[in-house]
C-alpha cells in the first residue's frame, strides 16, 4: 500500500449521546497523511462533537477509532496530544495577560529542575513563529493584540505539538486574505511533510482551493465523502443544507414606497490619530454601504468611533443635524446600532437567556415610570424577534452560549433590531457562520434596507460585499482611497484600491 492509500485516522459508525439527544449518528471518517480533509456541515450538524471525540473532550458511546491502525480511544487532549493529533480551535483559548511566547508554549515549557527557562522559552517561541512567517511579536501582551493577530497566536500554539494529525477549526474565520495566505503557505509545508489536515471552514472557495477530501455531514450524520475534484461548490451546499441554495446572495427587495432620499448619516473629515484620517462618507436610508479594506486598514476602528467607542475629530451628522458621541449610550440615543465582529466577547452574554440578550440594548423600552421592567413585554419583543430572524431554539431562557453560532449572530441582530435603529452598523456579520445561516442573515439584511434602515457593512469577505452592498468605500493605510459602485464594482477594482495599486 502507498503512502497516499494508507488511512492515518479512521472513525467508523462512532455515536455520541448526551443523555437522551443524540449529537452523532453512525459517523465515519477516513484520513489519509499529506492531505487536507475537510469535515463540512452546518452550525449544529455536530463537528464540534466530532473534533472533541477526535482530542478526548468526550469519549464517544460507541465505535471505533483507529490512529496508525492501532486502536485510538484518548482519555483527554493531553492523551490525544501525545499520540501525535493536534487541535486549533476556532475559539480562542489564549491568557491575554501573558506574551505571544508565553501562549505558544503553554504546557510544555522549556524547564530545568522544574523551573521554567524563559530565555530559551522566547526563543523557541520566536523561532516557530518566524518558521511560519507570523506577523506577530513574541513579547506583546496577548490582550493587545487584533482579533485577527490571536488567531495567527492561536494557530502557532497549535503547531507547537508535533503530529501527525492536525484539526485546523475555522482558522481563516478572522484573517484578512493576505494573512490567509500565509496560513495556506504553513498548511503547503505540513502536506509535503506527510501531515493529515482536518479542516472546518464555511468558506466554500476556500474550501475548493486546499481540499482533498470532502466530508459532508448534516443533523449529526454522515452523508458522503468526495474527492474535490469530483464535487461543486454547488453540489455541496446542498448536500449539507438538504436543499439547493441556487443564489447565495438574495436579490434586493422593493423600497417601502415613501422612502427619503436624503442622507440619515454623513460623516466628514473624521480623524483619530494613528487610525484613521480625514474618513468621509454618506449614507441614506435603505442603502447598504460596505466598508472593505485589508486588516489594518481601519475599517472597524471607523466603526467604533461612529458608535461612540473611539474619541475622533470631525463631523458626525444624523438626519442633518451635527451630533457627538460621548459614548456608545449617545449613538443608541440617535439610533444607532453596532453588531460587532467580536460577538462572544463584546455582543453577547453567553451565561444569560437569549431573551435577556435580546432585550438588553432596549431596556429603556420595557420600564416604567417607576423603574420596573415590564418582563410580559419584554418577552413577548423577544418572541416577535426570534420569530421575525428564526433563531432556532426550544426557549427565550436558553443560554445564548449553548446555540450555534449562526443561530448566536442572528440574537445579536435581535438585541438591535429591537431598538428599531435608522443606521445598522454591521461589523463582519456573518463571521464563523455556516452557508445555510449566512443565507438567512442575507435575507434579513436585505429585508432591512427594503424597510428603510441604513446599513453600514464591513466584510473581509470580498464576495459578501460585492453581493450585498449598493457602494462601497476602499480603505487603506487609514483613509478611503476610493468609493466605487455599479460597473465598477469589481473583484479586481476593490482589490486594487485596498493594495494600494490603484490610487
Amino acid at each position: 500500500m502507498s503512502e497516499a492509500d494508507r488511512t492515518v485516522l479512521s472513525m467508523r459508525d462512532v455515536k455520541k449521546n448526551f443523555g437522551p439527544v443524540a449529537a452523532l449518528k453512525n459517523m465515519r471518517l477516513e484520513v489519509r497523511p499529506g492531505r487536507v480533509h475537510t469535515i463540512l456541515g452546518e452550525n449544529g450538524a455536530g463537528k464540534s462533537t466530532l473534533m472533541k471525540i477526535l482530542v478526548g473532550v468526550h469519549p464517544p458511546t460507541e465505535g471505533r477509532m483507529e490512529l496508525d491502525g492501532q486502536p485510538y480511544l484518548p482519555q483527554n487532549p493531553t492523551e490525544a496530544s501525545q499520540r501525535g493529533l493536534a487541535i486549533v480551535f476556532q475559539e480562542l483559548s489564549l491568557c491575554n495577560n501573558l506574551s505571544v511566547a508565553e501562549n505558544i508554549m503553554a504546557t510544555h515549557e522549556p524547564a530545568r529542575y522544574g523551573f521554567i527557562n524563559d530565555r530559551k522559552l522566547r526563543q523557541q517561541a520566536a523561532e516557530l513563529v518566524a518558521n511560519l512567517g507570523l506577523p506577530v511579536n513574541v513579547d506583546a501582551k496577548v490582550g493587545q493584540l487584533s482579533i485577527a493577530q490571536r488567531q495567527l497566536v492561536e494557530i502557532a500554539k497549535g503547531l507547537s505539538h508535533p503530529a501527525k494529525v492536525l484539526i485546523l477549526d475555522e482558522p481563516t474565520s478572522s484573517l484578512s486574505d493576505s494573512e490567509a495566505e500565509i496560513l495556506f503557505g504553513i498548511i503547503a509545508r505540513l502536506k509535503a511533510r506527510g501531515t493529515a489536515i482536518i479542516y472546518i471552514s464555511h468558506r466554500m472557495e476556500e474550501i475548493m482551493r486546499l481540499s482533498d477530501d470532502i466530508t459532508v455531514i448534516r443533523d449529526g450524520e454522515y452523508v458522503t465523502t468526495r474527492a474535490r475534484e469530483d464535487t461543486t461548490i454547488e453540489e455541496l451546499i446542498a448536500l449539507m443544507v438538504g436543499r439547493r441554495m441556487d443564489e447565495i446572495y438574495p436579490p434586493a427587495l422593493e423600497p417601502l414606497p415613501g422612502l427619503s432620499t436624503a442622507p440619515v448619516l454623513q460623516v466628514s473629515g473624521l480623524t483619530r490619530a494613528g487610525e484613521f484620517d480625514d474618513v468621509t462618507f454618506d449614507l441614506c436610508p435603505g442603502e447598504i454601504h460596505g466598508f472593505f479594506g485589508l486588516v489594518g486598514s481601519g475599517r472597524s476602528e471607523v466603526m467604533s468611533a461612529l458608535f461612540g467607542m473611539r474619541e475622533a475629530q470631525g463631523e458626525i451628522r444624523v438626519d442633518g443635524r451635527a451630533v457627538r458621541f460621548r459614548n456608545a449610550a449617545d449613538a443608541i440615543k440617535a439610533g444607532i446600532g453596532f453588531v460587532t465582529e467580536n460577538r462572544k466577547e463584546e455582543g453577547l452574554v453567553l451565561g444569560a437567556a437569549l431573551r435577556t440578550n435580546i432585550s438588553a440594548a432596549a431596556i429603556p423600552a420595557f420600564t416604567g415610570r417607576a423603574g420596573f421592567m415590564n418582563f410580559g413585554a419584554e418577552r413577548r419583543a423577544a418572541l416577535a424577534e426570534v420569530q421575525r430572524l428564526a433563531i432556532r431554539t426550544n426557549s427565550l431562557d436558553t443560554l445564548a452560549g449553548t446555540l450555534s453560532g449562526g443561530n448566536q449572530q442572528k440574537v445579536v441582530l435581535a438585541k438591535w433590531l429591537l431598538t428599531r435603529p435608522r443606521v445598522l452598523i454591521l461589523d463582519e456579520p456573518t463571521r464563523g457562520v455556516d452557508v445555510g445561516a449566512k443565507f438567512e442573515i442575507y435575507r434579513i439584511i436585505r429585508q432591512l434596507a427594503s424597510e428603510g434602515t441604513a446599513i453600514l457593512m464591513v466584510s473581509s469577505e470580498l464576495p459578501e460585499v460585492l453581493g450585498l452592498a449598493d457602494r462601497v468605500s476602499i480603505m487603506a493605510g487609514g483613509r478611503i482611497t476610493a468609493t466605487v459602485a455599479g460597473t465598477d464594482l469589481t473583484p479586481e477594482r476593490v482589490m486594487a484600491y485596498a493594495t494600494g495599486t490603484l490610487k
